[in-house]
Formats: C-alpha cells, sequence, structure tokens
C-alpha cells in the first residue's frame, strides 16, 4: 500500500511541478506576443520534457537526503510530504499564483519526517558553504537566494541592453524575437531538469528503500521517462490564467525585457541544478521579471501582484509542514 502511494503521489508531484512551471517559459512569449499561444505551449512542453530526460541526479539527492528514517517508514514519508505539496499547490495555483511545489515539497519532508522519526530524522542542515546545499536551511536558503539573484541579474542587463536596443532598426525585431524563443527554451530545459528530478528522487527513494541516494546510483529509466513526460504535459494544465499572471500582473515588459529576463532566469536555474540545490523554478523566474521592470521602471511594477506571490510563498513551507505531518499521522493512525 505505501509503495502505491509513492508512485501515485511522486507522479502527482511531477504533474504539479509541471502545472506550476507553466508560466516560466510560456510567459516571456505571450508577453512579447512571438506567436500563437497553442505554439508556444508545444514549444515549452517539448523543452521541459528534454530537461527532464537529461537530468541528472544532484537535485534528487539533496531532496530524498532531508530525511532519515527507517525503510519502513520512508515509503509513507515520501508519500505524505508529495501529497501536501501536490494539495497546496493545486489549491493555489487555482487561485493563478505560481506557488512553488519544490518548496511545498520541503516543508512536506520536514513535517512528515518529525512525525515519523522525531526532530534528529530530519537533516536540518545549516547555510550551505560553496555549492554543497545540506538539509532544510541549506535548500531553503538557495531558495531564498537564487530569485534574489536572477532579479539582480535581470535588472543590472536589462540597463545597458535597452539602450542598446533603442540603436536597433525594426528590421531587426524578427532577430530579437528569435532570441526570445531560445531564451525561453532554455529556460524550460533547465527546469525540466531541476524539478524533473525532485519527482525522480522520491520515486526511486520511495521503491529502493534507500534514504540516501548515492553518487553513483542511477534512476531507473521507467522513472525519468514518466516523470519527465508528466510534468511536460503539466504545463499545459497551468493554463493561461497562471500564466497571464506572470506575463502581464507584475510588470510591463517587452521583448527586450523578456529575452534578459529568461535568460538570468535559465543561467540561474541550471547552476542550481548543476549545485544540486532544488530551485524554486518559477521564484527563480516571477523575480527575473520584477528584477527587469524595477531597472528602470519602478513606478509600473505592479506590486499588488508581487505582494500576492511573495504572501503565497510565505505560507507554503509551514503549510506544507502542517499538512505532511498530519497526513503521515493518518497513515500511521490507519494502521500502516
Amino acid at each position: 500500500m505505501a509503495t502505491a502511494a509513492v508512485v501515485l503521489t511522486g507522479i502527482a508531484l511531477a504533474a504539479l511541478l509541471g502545472t506550476g512551471d507553466a508560466a516560466n517559459a510560456s510567459a516571456a512569449l505571450v508577453s512579447a506576443r512571438a506567436g500563437p499561444y497553442r505554439r508556444v505551449v508545444a514549444w515549452s512542453v517539448a523543452w521541459h520534457l528534454a530537461g527532464g530526460l537529461l537530468a541528472g541526479t544532484a537535485v534528487a539527492r539533496t531532496v530524498v537526503g532531508i530525511v532519515h528514517v527507517p525503510p519502513a517508514q520512508l515509503a509513507p514519508t515520501l508519500a505524505a510530504a508529495s501529497a501536501a505539496s501536490v494539495v497546496f499547490t493545486w489549491l493555489t495555483t487555482r487561485r493563478g499564483l505560481p506557488v512553488s511545489a519544490s518548496v511545498g515539497l520541503v516543508g512536506g519532508l520536514a513535517g512528515a519526517g518529525v512525525v515519523a522519526g522525531g526532530w534528529g530524522a530530519v537533516s536540518w542542515g545549516h547555510v550551505p558553504h560553496g555549492f554543497a546545499a545540506p538539509g532544510v536551511v541549506g535548500v531553503l536558503a538557495g531558495v531564498v537566494l537564487a530569485p534574489v539573484v536572477g532579479a539582480v541579474a535581470a535588472g543590472a542587463v536589462a540597463v545597458p541592453v535597452r539602450r542598446l536596443s533603442r540603436r536597433l532598426r525594426r528590421s531587426a525585431r524578427p532577430a530579437l524575437d528569435t532570441g526570445v524563443w531560445l531564451a525561453a527554451a532554455a529556460v524550460a530545459l533547465a527546469d525540466g531538469t531541476n524539478d524533473g528530478q525532485k519527482a525522480m528522487g522520491v520515486l526511486a527513494a520511495g521503491l529502493s528503500g534507500a534514504s540516501v541516494l548515492g553518487p553513483g546510483a542511477s534512476i531507473p529509466a521507467w522513472v525519468r521517462v514518466t516523470c519527465a513526460a508528466v510534468l511536460a504535459a503539466g504545463t499545459v494544465v497551468g493554463g493561461r490564467r497562471l500564466v497571464q499572471t506572470v506575463a502581464r500582473g507584475l510588470a510591463p515588459a517587452g521583448p527586450v525585457d523578456d529575452l534578459v529576463a529568461q535568460v538570468a532566469s535559465a543561467g540561474v536555474i541550471l547552476l542550481g541544478a548543476a549545485a544540486g540545490l532544488p530551485l524554486s523554478t518559477s521564484a527563480v523566474t516571477t523575480s527575473a521579471r520584477v528584477g527587469t521592470g524595477l531597472a528602470g521602471r519602478r513606478r509600473h511594477v505592479r506590486w499588488r501582484g508581487v505582494t500576492r506571490i511573495l504572501a503565497s510563498w510565505a505560507v507554503t513551507v509551514p503549510a506544507c509542514g502542517l499538512l505532511g505531518a498530519g497526513l503521515f499521522g493518518l497513515w500511521r493512525a490507519a494502521g500502516g
């Protein structure tokens, strides 16, 4: 029963990660009016799928390493954490908010882990040194810092690029649109690489009963293909409402701003995947768009939309922690 639960919740997690990622690559293309919505979505799906299939295991190892419980308790702990993230993300996404299922998973793992084995069963960790991000604190530090880096990088680059773009002739617009398409592909690829590993790690660990995935550990091919395909399909389910929230609900942007924000986002997300940081990719892309808005257009940033998103992020960890703890408690009370 626990094995079936971890499979179902792991696949559901991949779907919700994809749903939350719907806007990451598509929003820039919609904002830039680069093409029909169906073409935009198809482009995003293809590159998310490629990213999931090409993903490594560094992020998966970090996620699975957050909890250390007996093998018999591992599958229900991972299932409870995944279910907590799925429920919270589903509820907030329905309201058009790009909430991170990744952050929710961390909170769910902490909550379920405490109930399963006490405070000592959770690797709380510390602020990362170098490229290591051990434990809950280390992961959350990366989650918090990555959007800041993305916003600062996008804002810093936006100013000189805007000045340069003013000298471009109208005939250069097709080349600029092509750049936005390529940058969106890079974001989708990076997105699939980082987010795909989270669901893969949950499934691989839950099925093997090993709470630690070694550096040489491999993820079964069927797990990789399933999670990548479900995540890519989830970006379609996210729908236009979520895409519109990010595309036009944060700050006015032109093709240059879209290009800069996408390039900055892709760079940060890829670096996170290489370092084993399970970043909130939606937080990075959203912050990068706000960063370009702040660069010379502070009054145009739609702070109401930004505030709603920040508030939802702030409650994600405690909400999912409580949900994860409650769901594991229910499983135990049912005789699991």
